[in-house]
């Protein structure tokens, strides 16, 4: 059985080889944008689950037959923020003026980095069993001088990441601390997988490399 991980995201395969998997990649080219216009008034939890399933089906129906017997892994995040209008989903910048606002935004505050995975077993080209959950880590955030500031933001690490920061990069520098699952900040929760994948039958120690 295959491990397909459904994200071109470097930092959750990285946390998946490190953990002992090595996941054949596939990126879906959902349409990401459209699902959040479309789920805009959803609750981020809620979204970002749409968002990872959205991504697992799409690349279920493209492995099938290359991969008939595997699990695929969607994942999404995106972080909860207190705003003026209520909490406020966070995804990624794509933008030096975004991410710096965010960054203002997020100084000396705190805020719930939201995980969804969706995982899918294919068993002979079928889908077979599905599972989905949603993994939260409160996230504390550092105040950096405008000039640090200024200087992360320059090396673009936090333009297409959820949030515009990272725990296991330049951004690490910047957060003070987190409450809850480390490997879910990052972008795939290790804890929520393994039971996710229990409930598909699947036993993670025997997709270890």
């Amino acid at each position: 059985m295959r491990f397909i991980l459904a994200s071109a995201s470097p930092a959750r395969l990285n946390v998946l080889k490190t953990a002992g998997i090595e996941p054949v990649v596939r990126v879906s080219g959902v349409d990401e944008e459209a699902i959040i216009q479309n789920l805009r008034k959803v609750d981020p939890a809620r979204l970002v689950v749409a968002l990872a399933a959205a991504k697992a089906e799409a690349v279920a129906l493209a492995v099938a037959q290359e991969f008939p017997d595997a699990v695929i892994v969607g994942c999404d995040s995106m972080l909860a923020l207190d705003g003026p209008d209520g909490i406020e989903a966070v995804g990624k910048p794509g933008t030096v003026e975004m991410a710096r606002k965010r960054w203002q935004q997020m100084a000396g505050r705190s805020g719930e980095l939201f995980t969804g995975h969706s995982i899918i077993r294919l068993e002979a080209g079928k889908t077979v069993k599905t599972a989905e959950g949603i993994a939260g880590t409160t996230v504390r955030f550092g105040s950096p001088s405008e000039a640090d500031l200024e200087a992360y933001l320059a090396t673009g690490e936090p333009l297409a990441v959820a949030g515009a920061f990272t725990l296991d990069g330049m951004g690490g520098w910047f957060v003070e601390g987190i409450e809850g699952d480390p490997s879910n900040v990052i972008g795939i929760s290790l804890p929520l997988t393994r039971k996710l994948l229990d409930a598909v039958d699947v036993n993670v120690v025997s997709l270890w490399r």
